[in-house]
């Protein structure tokens, strides 16, 4: 499989010029723009959150721990002594960071359900709607916001199974085919599960009809076609 490297920056390029291209067609704002980057080069961090040892997996608790731990804090900071409240912080922080991370990597299998093209698709289309009813975006930057994440997510799978055939032998290697899956026997009732929530989650999502006739409208992409090359070349060519 691909490496972390592989993965940040495979992703990092693919979110940034496809976001790029969307930006200047003046599809997404400036603020929208850098979102989708963001959300574009975490997808493609996320199907590895089922790897014990995943560089993602250890950032994302030790945060998780911090914030955990400072909750506590914050919530009984004027009930309780100087002392006391160290005492909660560290407690918190090792319950998250050592029972908790402990808990969920025993009861995740790497290259499991998580790493799979479901799941991801219940991610992306779960923020497309937390985006739109809940944070009150945009309908178009909200669906962005979506495909961006889950774009990135199928970049990192594309690598791992790109990853999985010997290019100098051209064979294909024992990994190849467990990256981009979209359901296995043994997680029958996982995946049966994922198929449910991707049905509700299309159902109550924000219209796509409505994002599909901005992306449809011919004015933005002849407003990319117009700046496309750099002035010099545009004459040059004339």
């Amino acid at each position: 499989m691909a490496n972390f490297n592989t993965h940040l920056n495979g992703a990092f390029a693919i979110s940034g010029l496809t976001a790029l291209t969307v930006y200047k067609a003046g599809l997404i704002d400036d603020s929208g723009f850098l979102m989708c980057v963001a959300l574009g080069t975490m997808g493609g961090l996320l199907p590895d959150l089922d790897s014990d040892n995943s560089t993602p997996i250890k950032l994302g608790f030790n945060m998780a721990s911090f914030v955990f731990a400072f909750g506590l804090v914050m919530h009984w900071r004027s009930e309780l002594s100087l002392l006391s409240l160290i005492a909660l912080w560290l407690a918190g922080y090792g319950f998250m960071r050592y029972i908790v991370f402990n808990i969920f990597t025993k009861m995740t299998v790497h290259r499991g359900v998580i790493h799979s093209v479901p799941y991801m698709a219940v991610l992306g289309l779960g923020l497309v709607s937390l985006s739109y009813y809940v944070l009150g975006n945009a309908l178009a930057a909200s669906w962005f916001f979506g495909l961006f994440l889950f774009g990135g997510a199928m970049v990192h799978l594309a690598l791992d199974e790109l990853y999985s055939v010997n290019l100098m032998g051209m064979t294909m290697k024992r990994s190849s085919g467990t990256a981009m899956k979209f359901y296995t026997h043994k997680d029958k009732g996982w995946y049966l599960l994922l198929y449910v929530l991707i049905a509700v989650l299309i159902y109550f999502a924000p219209p796509f009809t409505e994002f599909w006739q901005q992306l449809r409208d011919p004015q933005p992409w002849a407003q990319l076609r117009v700046g496309m090359l750099p002035a010099m070349i545009e004459n040059y060519l004339r």
